[in-house]
């Protein structure tokens, strides 16, 4: 009890914030758990891609690509050796972590302009190698996945606790997703807490600095890179199963172009941050369609083109707006106003206790 007491305040934010995405499901429909689903695997491939840019300073977009290997280890797993699907998840993520770790071997040597071309590049070709091994992968076809039902266990569990019906399959997928994310988000926070995490912020801020304080540059930039390829394996082997369906045009280059934007907006460096990302990344491109579509006074030839180009409008809109207001992303902006309201809260409460605020030059 005395450790409750004196918990921090973010402590008590983030047993909220379990507890809302842990309801969600009994208060939205079926369907709406489904895509709150894909909001967490998006917060969990920008959480890998965070810890990549925002944590160790490299620069990726083809994070998409990595995605695409981990769906399809998944697809191919699950359709062609018919492998349990949970156990396909691990297996994803550890296969896609190898080849991200092999990738970030020739990056050291790259500086951080040409490494972003190298890693678009890579999000280019991914497309065209995918439909190469058409027996493997189905070429252009892609790969049907059948809906995957709950176990029996958490099918009774569900219905237990809200006294209603059973739990349905994209239900089920919610609950997975967020169990799922809150294990990674949890690894991702202790490992920025520990001596990885002051490494990779070292080599951020300066390399020559880092190693000069004994820092293994090398070793800490391909395990950032092999991290970050995990992330978006297991996150690429959640959206098949979500979606159902794999093929070379789900991940398309402006894939790993809306994972980074997603990034930029959450907030770089923050692990709150791939959350508030992941939101945007999959509502913005909705909100903005629908939002075109209910105004009467848009002409209809100007509501079809901003259909297809408004999406892309909205987020270098919304990139300058941030850049503009909120440098730090959506949660710098959130702690800046905290500190701003608690320091006007501090002042007013000194003026009526009567109290002199403190010298600044004894601080």
């Amino acid at each position: 009890m005395r450790f409750v007491g004196r918990a921090p305040r973010r402590y008590w934010l983030i047993a909220l914030g379990v507890i809302v995405f842990a309801g969600l499901p009994t208060q939205v429909t079926s369907f709406q758990s489904l895509e709150w689903a894909e909001v967490l695997i998006f917060a969990i491939v920008i959480m890998g891609l965070n810890l990549l840019v925002g944590y160790s300073g490299q620069i990726s977009l083809g994070h998409g690509a990595f995605m695409a290997v981990g769906a399809y280890t998944t697809a191919i797993l699950v359709h062609r050796y018919h492998v349990d699907y949970l156990l396909t998840i691990p297996i994803a993520g550890l296969l896609t972590g190898l080849v991200g770790f092999f990738l970030g071997i020739p990056a050291l040597r790259l500086s951080p302009l040409y490494l972003a071309l190298a890693t678009f590049a890579l999000a280019v070709i991914t497309p065209s190698l995918i439909k190469r091994p058409e027996n493997l992968t189905q070429g252009t076809q892609g790969i049907l996945l059948a809906p995957q039902q709950p176990p029996d266990w958490a099918s009774s569990l569900f219905a237990g606790v809200t006294g209603g019906p059973a739990m349905t399959s994209d239900q089920w997928l919610y609950y997975l997703c967020f169990i799922v994310a809150a294990a990674l988000f949890w690894v991702a926070w202790n490992i920025v807490r520990r001596r990885p995490g002051r490494a990779l912020m070292a080599i951020r801020d300066g390399e020559v600095a880092a190693a000069a304080s004994g820092v293994n540059v090398a070793g800490y930039k391909t395990l950032a890179f092999g991290l970050s390829a995990f992330y978006a394996g297991v996150a690429g082997a959640l959206y098949a199963l979500a979606t159902g369906f794999v093929s070379p045009d789900t991940f398309p280059v402006s894939l790993s172009f809306q994972l980074l934007v997603g990034a930029v907006i959450g907030g770089l460096g923050s692990i709150a941050g791939p959350l508030f990302g992941g939101i945007f990344t999959f509502w913005l491109p909705i909100i903005s369609s629908q939002f075109v579509q209910t105004q009467d006074w848009i002409p209809d030839q100007v509501a079809s083109v901003f259909k297809n180009a408004g999406p892309a409008v909205t987020y270098g809109a919304l990139l300058i707006l941030i850049m503009i207001f909120a440098p730090n992303g959506l949660v710098g902006l959130i702690l800046s106003a905290y500190a701003r309201l608690r320091s006007r809260l501090r002042g007013v409460g000194e003026r009526t206790t009567g109290q002199l605020p403190p010298d600044p030059q004894t601080i």
